[in-house]
């Protein structure tokens, strides 16, 4: 690790291979908590390279736990977290939203690292028992239309990185890697970022991925589109921006979308949108969220017919039936 440091230090990039190694070594434990925790500020305090954020992505995918879902088209809805807004579960809500349309989600997620409840937080506290048992997961996909992959589960390397993380309070580049690393090689995926520059390197990697894609990022930080106002969406054929009219939805203020203080309510929040009893911001940004979902698994359909998709699953309860299925 001190020849790498030193690179570092010395305002190197990494090339792809040693971008690869390093993670690799990292996630088979033969760095200490010191040199691990040297190695993410360097990337708090400077951009990372699309060399690198690939080598790393790699080296993850290549020590992950694989699992095959290729009897089905499915996407993942996950965002890469670190924007420090505080909102409620949007993308796992929308996930459900999805799932109730009829199409297949394959949901990766965690603990929240730097907001205080993440999809794994929420999913957990209303019964769902993580596993990474391949009939368990198949069986809620073909049921539900959606099964979830806890991240601890399926990327043991992470073991070595998450007591640091946890300690350093801070958005590493971990956060970037998360949606990148979905240990079931979704086909179809939309993907919320913090910020252009992350926007920028994953268009790059998904444009050679040969996966159908959408990467949102509000112009104002969110790591979602929040309604509060501009959001670039960049996919396989373009890049827009976008107002909340797109939707046919009004400019809303950030305080209507902010999270709950704890586990406990945020799960109502979670609930409420479910049960089609939520305040209308929190229903549209979800229903904005989905549609632009559907429409990156379902090229055709315009943005009016991806939003009707998603408001019928919400309205006539099949979204919440896809969560009553799930759970059990």
């Amino acid at each position: 690790m001190k020849k790498i440091l030193d690179k570092l230090f010395n305002h190197e990039q990494l090339s792809y291979k040693e971008a690869f190694d390093v993670l690799t070594k990292i996630g088979t434990g033969q760095f200490n908590n010191s040199e691990i925790a040297a190695f993410l500020t360097v990337y708090i305090m400077r951009n990372i390279s699309v060399d690198e954020l690939s080598g790393f992505r790699n080296a993850l995918l290549e020590l992950c736990v694989k699992v095959d879902f290729s009897d089905f088209d499915t996407i993942d809805l996950c965002g890469t977290g670190g924007d420090e807004k505080d909102t409620f579960n949007i993308s796992t809500l929308s996930s459900f939203v999805v799932a109730g349309a009829g199409y297949k989600v394959a949901k990766h997620g965690n603990y929240g690292v730097s907001s205080g409840c993440g999809s794994s937080n929420v999913l957990e506290y209303l019964g769902y028992e993580f596993s990474n048992n391949i009939d368990k997961l198949k069986s809620e996909l073909e049921r539900a239309n959606i099964t979830f992959l806890h991240a601890p589960l399926f990327h043991p390397a992470m073991k070595y990185v998450a007591p640091v993380r946890r300690e350093m309070k801070q958005k590493t580049f971990f956060n970037m890697l998360g949606p990148l690393v979905n240990p079931s090689f979704p086909q179809n995926q939309s993907v919320g970022v913090y910020n252009l520059e992350v926007a920028r390197l994953y268009s790059y990697l998904l444009q050679k991925s040969g996966k159908n894609f959408s990467i949102i990022h509000a112009l104002d930080g969110y790591d979602e589109i929040s309604l509060t106002g501009e959001t670039k969406i960049i996919n396989n054929k373009s890049e827009e921006i976008i107002l909340p009219n797109y939707f046919g939805f009004n400019l809303i203020d950030a305080q209507t979308i902010s999270g709950g203080s704890d586990v406990k309510s945020s799960a109502k929040i979670f609930l409420n949108v479910l049960e089609n009893k939520a305040t209308n911001e929190q229903k549209n940004v979800v229903l904005a969220n989905s549609a632009i979902a559907i429409q990156t698994i379902n090229s055709k359909l315009n943005i009016d017919d991806a939003l009707a998709e998603a408001k019928q699953s919400l309205e006539s309860g099949k979204a919440l039936n896809s969560l009553k299925i799930f759970l059990q």
